[in-house]
């Protein structure tokens, strides 16, 4: 099983809870599909142990939790609790701070781990991801193209089968436009519907975290588990999320059409 690194998140979910894989064996073959290419796009600019994150997955609980055993990548720009956080800086390389951000906290309650950061465009001022002081990253299907930006180092790992999915921030584009270019799915939540609590800011007026995913199923259920009220942000809108992989699937079965 070589090509894991290929799966949709769903589909990972789905080998991890039918017991087919474990959660050691998808991300070794995740980062084994890493270090042969990240050097070439530039995706990455840091990765987490191992050691550090899958092993504590262990066995299949009764009822797993949404994200169980599944590897996601951070946008540098998002605090995890003693990770570098660097948002493709210089001036915060050996930042590592004391706290996981909503989203980070939100990810690990659902039973994900965190794979690594991935590259942007320094604090998120650019929209091609050639500005970071960790050089530029590349688009995987012509390299010689921007991936887009800021968040063109997450778009380019999920693109390139080297992120199940990731989480990316927008304020004026910069989950959008690199989704485009890369040819994946990339979503700007409603303002308040995710908190922000933990990202380092670019226009609070105007950023939003949110995931980019190789289909709309996959980002519907990464939506769900990211948004909800957060008492910590004040911009945190309390209102029910609903299912909106429910919510999706029904709007698909009111759109067909049967005919002789």
């Amino acid at each position: 099983m070589n090509e894991l690194h290929r799966l949709t998140l769903c589909q990972a979910r789905r080998l991890l809870r039918d017991r087919k894989v474990s959660p050691q064996e998808l991300d070794w073959e995740l980062r084994r599909a890493i270090s042969a290419r990240n050097e070439q796009l530039n995706a990455y600019t840091w990765l987490s142990l191992p050691t550090d994150e899958a092993p504590a997955c262990g066995p299949v609980p009764a009822d797993p939790p949404p994200l169980w055993g599944v590897g996601i990548s951070l946008k540098a720009n998002i605090a995890s609790r003693f990770q570098p956080t660097s948002c493709g800086s210089l001036l915060l390389r050996g930042y590592r701070p004391p706290y996981d951000a909503t989203v980070v906290r939100r990810l690990r309650a659902a039973g994900a781990h965190l794979v690594g950061k991935t590259n942007m465009d320094e604090f998120g001022m650019g929209s091609s991801s050639e500005h970071s002081a960790y050089g530029p990253s590349c688009n995987p299907w012509n390299l010689a193209r921007t991936a887009g930006g800021s968040s063109g180092g997450a778009a380019a790992a999920v693109a390139a089968d080297l992120a199940f999915c990731a989480l990316g921030s927008d304020t004026g584009g910069s989950i959008r436009q690199p989704a485009h270019c890369c040819g994946i799915v990339g979503l700007k939540p409603t303002y308040g519907r995710v908190s922000r609590y933990g990202l380092v800011a670019f226009a609070s007026s105007l950023d939003q975290i949110g995931p980019l995913c190789k289909d709309v199923a996959d980002t519907a259920l990464l939506y769900s588990v990211l948004a909800g009220h957060d008492p910590r942000e004040a911009t945190s809108v309390d209102r029910p999320v609903g299912d909106p992989v429910a919510a999706g699937r029904e709007a698909f079965l009111r759109s067909l059409r049967c005919g002789a």
